[in-house]
């Protein structure tokens, strides 16, 4: 007990040791304090702002004259000159609160005066935007989160205290971490990150989540990428979206004249802001904004609120006004958690002429520097430019404490131990054993939930064991063996696969597996139906869509990305193929108008045929996946991709079957896909998915290596529809020869269902898609949709609702397809 009070005592004397800098408290003028007060030199080369409590620190570090500045929205900026003999220094300051009027605002009846200034700030708007066409910056971060009466258990699952986070009232920090980094900016889009320093209370090897790129929002652009995309009040369409009434004027310290305007959503529930932006008289540039989203505009409905400040301080160097600082607070609820947070940023040192070369930029937008997440405390008390709150503080000294007990041998064992226990339910639901000590877990899956029904196998029950042991801690490095059981009752026999597979790291993430058994598979391998939807629909409406044959196989397998953008896939396998036939025809509920089918989707009323002849089979695969524009965050555990949608994602695939001791069942394959999301602003978002191919030699190969495809006969839909024909019969159009599919579905996000009275209340999207499929020797097959997204009510909008159409042959077909989304029910 003694070593732990030891810690805590070193901890709190060096979080509160001085160091060479300027600090104080600013209130206002009844002495109550300000929080995230902009604080700058004037020559830009120190910036800070002041926390939750008041205070600041600004990292001086040498003696003479500053012009130091006090920028807080709302009140009068201060210009203070300090001759600084000796450091450290407390430098206290009051603001006074700006007197905003408009009696030097001439009234036009017949216009709006704050529509004539948002109209000049939509006309300059690409003109500033484009303002800075290069600059370097330094950037500090800190994020946190705090939770208020957590639940001792959700879902029946139990919660815990989150890691330390939790005190007895359930309440607390579950997240708190920095980040300090140089980022470099050259017009359009090229941008590097370099981490130079990254902290997490109560993880030592961990890695902060907040970085510059993450904390870009610039409301010149004309939407706010927030799950949804968020019009800005300068958008081009903005006067679609907002009212606007001018509150006042001012005048800013640079004796620029600044309109403080009043920025009001005509649709509330619209992907909208509300708030004030302040708009600089002549350049008509952004001086500060203040503004609320909410959860049901971004269309996440955990989220309460979200309320963006950022503060610009004016550039004499490039007559242009840059962002200093930018508060993101957000309060959220759902599942009877609640809590909030704020994401806090600070730019300084700006360097508008940086001497950039022509390896400053590549695809790599962020690293990290050696050692950036082992940076002691006296490295963050003398770099940090914005103090810690006391509850700040306390978190990091109590979860750094706290993780050196959490860390040892002896703790993890006795939370191993009593997680370890057995008992008479994990028979039915499951066991796991842990050795977190030496990062080794075992486990043995639930029988019960591994229980379904098929008219194959009749009720069967899987059975998985597995044993994974991490290599080395955060390298992403590990080996797994893995075996499956699964006895089909009806037709009283055991099958079971086995599989070893090992990650050798988290750069070019290279995957070995070597997996072998005898399992059932299903015959369309799309997998468009799942076993527990089967269930449902075998079960209480006589449909068995599940058609499945055995394998008896042997298979190696070999993933890695070769390089930045290009990812392969490789396998080889033996396979000992078996038709299988019906064993049970058992059904809960009696529907006379249906009955059963074979399981030969070519003969469905004969149920002593097979789709196929007993074989063997050598197979090959090759795939590649190509990423035109793919970036990359280096972090010191591995390589994190950042897709782009700017070009289409293209797959390229080659399969051959040789060997067979049916020769006629050898064949090649080509295939390819490619798809893209295309972001349309406020117009929602569109993608589109094209696939194709062509077999060689294969007239008359087996059945299940067709071309077949994702189709539903269940009316209830799942997963993506892009990808999916929702009234397509599951075997109707397999093929064995040329084949192209092509999707497209556009989510309009709001953009006419937002803009109709009463039903813009109910935060709907309308989503609209078109799918044709044609194979050789048929006519085409097309479906056409239009439906709702997002229904629900609150904040438990799970659920789809679609109406269909498809076209085959002259034969038109309508259905409703509901879709429900939550927890993987019938995945």
């Amino acid at each position: 007990m003694i070593w732990k009070l030891r810690i805590l005592f070193v901890l709190l004397f060096i979080s509160n040791l001085s160091f060479s800098q300027v600090s104080g408290t600013v209130t206002d003028k009844n002495g109550e304090t300000l929080p995230y007060v902009n604080i700058y030199t004037e020559d830009g080369l120190f910036g800070t702002t002041t926390n939750e409590d008041g205070k600041f620190q600004i990292n001086i570090d040498k003696t003479g004259t500053y012009n130091i500045v006090f920028q807080f929205l709302g009140y009068e900026t201060l210009r203070k000159t300090v001759s600084i003999k000796e450091l450290p220094l407390i430098l206290d300051a009051t603001l006074q609160e700006t007197t905003t009027n408009l009696e030097e605002v001439t009234i036009n009846s017949k216009e709006n005066p704050a529509n004539k200034i948002i109209k000049q700030a939509i006309e300059n708007r690409n003109k500033n935007l484009a303002r800075l066409e290069q600059y370097t910056a330094n950037y500090y971060s800190r994020g946190l989160w705090r939770i208020k009466n957590a639940p001792e258990k959700i879902l029946g699952q139990e919660v815990g205290d989150l890691g330390g986070g939790l005190d007895s009232t359930r309440s607390g920090i579950v997240y708190l971490s920095e980040t300090i980094s140089n980022i470099a900016f050259k017009a359009p889009d090229d941008f590097k990150e370099t981490i130079l320093a990254s902290k997490v209370s109560g993880d030592d090897n961990g890695f902060s989540l907040n970085s510059a790129r993450e904390s870009e929002f610039s409301f010149y652009k004309n939407t706010i990428d927030l799950n949804a995309k968020i019009v800005s009040p300068i958008a081009d369409y903005a006067f679609n979206y907002y009212t606007y009434k001018l509150e006042g004027i001012f005048y800013a310290d640079t004796g620029q004249l600044i309109n403080k305007i009043m920025v009001q959503p005509k649709r509330p529930n619209d992907r909208v802001f509300s708030g004030y932006i302040y708009i600089v008289d002549n350049s008509w540039q952004i001086f500060g904004v203040e503004l609320d989203t909410t959860g049901e505009a971004i269309q996440f409905s955990p989220i309460e609120r979200l309320t963006f400040t950022q503060n610009f301080k004016y550039s004499e160097e490039n007559k242009f006004w840059i962002k200093i600082s930018q508060t993101v607070d957000f309060s959220f609820a759902m599942f009877g958690i609640s809590g909030d947070g704020r994401f806090t940023a600070v730019y300084s040192n700006y360097n508008f002429t940086p001497q950039f070369e022509k390896s400053s930029f590549s695809r790599e937008v962020m690293s990290f520097a050696e050692k950036a997440n082992k940076k002691d405390s006296l490295f963050w008390k003398s770099l940090r430019p914005v103090p810690l709150t006391d509850e700040e503080l306390t978190d990091y000294v109590r979860k750094d404490s706290i993780q050196i007990l959490k860390t040892s041998k002896k703790y993890l064992d006795s939370v191993d131990t009593a997680q370890n226990s057995f008992n008479i339910s994990n028979l039915a639901f499951g066991y796991s054993y842990a050795n977190s000590y030496k990062k080794q877990r075992f486990s043995i899956s639930s029988p019960l939930f591994g229980t379904h029904f098929n008219t194959v196998q009749g009720w069967n029950t899987n059975v998985t064991i597995s044993y994974r042991k991490e290599q080395q801690e955060n390298s992403g490095k590990y080996w797994r063996l893995k075996t499956q059981l699964n006895y089909g009752f009806s037709e009283d026999k055991l099958r079971y696969t086995a599989e070893f597979q090992q990650k050798f790291n988290n750069f070019s993430k290279p995957v070995l597996s070597i997996s072998g058994g005898i399992e059932t598979a299903e015959t369309n391998d799309t997998n468009p139906i799942s076993t527990r939807m089967n269930d449902i629909t075998s079960l209480f409406f006589e449909r068995n869509y599940l058609k499945l044959y055995q394998r008896k196989f042997g298979k190696i397998a070999w993933q890695q990305e070769v390089f930045n953008g290009l990812e392969i896939q490789t396998d080889l396998s033996f396979q000992d193929r078996s038709a299988l036939l019906n064993t049970t025809d058992q059904y809960w509920v009696t529907n006379d108008d249906v009955q059963y089918t074979s399981n030969n989707p070519l003969q469905p009323d004969n149920f002593d045929s097979k789709p196929f002849l007993d074989h063997h089979i050598f197979k090959f695969n090759l795939a590649g996946k190509i990423n035109f524009d793919q970036n990359y965050m280096s972090y010191p555990d591995g390589k994190y991709n950042i897709s782009s949608n700017k070009y289409p994602t293209l797959y390229l695939g080659y399969e051959k079957g040789f060997a067979a001791d049916i020769s006629n069942y050898n064949y090649d394959q080509f295939k390819f896909w490619i798809l893209q999301d295309l972001e349309l602003g406020n117009k929602g978002s569109f993608g589109y998915s094209i696939k194709g191919g062509t077999f060689i030699n294969a007239e008359a190969i087996a059945f299940v290596d067709y071309r077949h495809f994702d189709g539903n006969q269940t009316r209830i839909g799942n997963g993506s529809y892009l990808n999916k024909y929702n009234l397509l019969p599951y075997y109707q159009l397999s093929t064995n020869n040329n084949y192209l599919e092509a999707h497209a579905e556009h989510n309009f996000k709001g953009f006419i269902l937002g803009k109709l009275p009463l039903l813009n209340k109910l935060n709907y999207n309308l989503v609209i898609g078109a799918h044709l499929l044609a194979t050789k020797d048929n006519n085409p097959y097309t479906e056409y949709s239009a439906g709702l997204n997002n229904l629900g009510f609150g904040k438990y909008r799970f659920l789809r609702l679609d109406y269909v159409v498809s076209n085959f042959n002259g034969q038109q077909e309508g259905a409703f397809i509901f879709g429900l989304k939550f927890l993987g029910i019938f995945e």
